[in-house]
């Protein structure tokens, strides 16, 4: 099929790609990548009035670590994510993951992030890490930290005049890990279960602070904030991983389908969060 008519405006500034935005309102899309959105409206599931092309603003595409953040501008593809010596961690573990080369190679960490897909990959590593989203509108600047940022179902919390211009990811000072372990059911596959772990190790070994997110097996990413409650104070060990899966399988909700029973998806989601946060710890010590 065919997507239905719509304007086109190629941005050359933040704020004409605002203005423009706002001018459409909700019927407005921007446009980076395109990788999740273009396929959308050729078979008419997104049918935006008005496309605003980002592509050619320049300093969008930093990537960079500054003031205890690495900085991931909305022109930034995964394949820079993939490339890049600067991630760490989750981040790190994930980027390879993210869809096939011919998309990664197109599209936008950001635009996916905003995408709110809860199949999506990234918005888990961001929540397990404690990342925000920056976002501009005609008041200015806003720092939204993701757990706010994830609504709900293809979701998120920005005004109908906003963009995302960068995500800010914290960067550690101190002994950290993480991991993002994924089943797809062939390469290139959303997430039939993934789950994203991040440890800090403070003085004797102490687990200062977690972070554990999963996907596709919730309305949309889920933070699992019992488990991580569960985790900080205490020492990396087998049994406190396994007790912080039980916490992750049971706060998960998954749907019997096509890739599995609900149980099963719980029992990958035990047995995949303890493994990441082993090899977090791993990482860490």
């Amino acid at each position: 099929m065919f997507p239905s008519r719509f304007d086109y405006v190629a941005a050359t500034s933040v704020d004409e790609a605002i203005a423009a935005k706002g001018d459409g309102g909700d019927e407005t899309r921007i446009l980076a990548g395109g990788q999740s959105l273009l396929p959308m409206m050729k078979i008419r599931l997104a049918n935006p009035s008005k496309l605003v092309d980002i592509n050619g603003i320049p300093g969008l595409d930093v990537l960079e670590r500054v003031n205890g953040h690495l900085r991931v501008g909305a022109l930034v593809r995964h394949a820079d994510m993939v490339a890049s010596d600067l991630t760490f961690g989750a981040v790190e573990s994930a980027a390879p993951w993210i869809s096939d080369p011919l998309v990664r190679n197109r599209g936008t960490v950001c635009g996916s992030v905003s995408h709110c897909d809860p199949e999506g990959d990234w918005n888990s590593v961001l929540l397990a890490t404690g990342a925000d989203v920056v976002a501009r509108g005609p008041s200015g600047e806003r720092v939204i930290p993701i757990g706010d940022f994830v609504v709900d179902l293809f979701t998120n919390a920005l005004n109908e005049d906003e963009m995302v211009t960068e995500i800010r990811i914290p960067v550690p000072s101190g002994r950290s890990g993480g991991a993002y372990l994924k089943l797809e059911r062939k390469v290139g596959d959303y997430a039939t279960v993934a789950v994203a772990a991040h440890l800090e190790l403070g003085g004797g070994g102490v687990i200062t602070k977690a972070g554990l997110a999963l996907t596709s097996v919730a309305p949309h990413n889920l933070k699992v904030t019992d488990a991580e409650a569960a985790l900080v104070g205490e020492m990396p060990s087998e049994a406190l991983f396994a007790e912080a899966g039980e916490l992750a399988a049971a706060a998960s909700s998954p749907r019997d389908d096509v890739r599995g029973t609900a149980e099963w998806k719980r029992q990958v989601v035990r047995t995949f969060a303890r493994r990441a946060l082993a090899t977090a710890a791993a990482s860490a010590g």
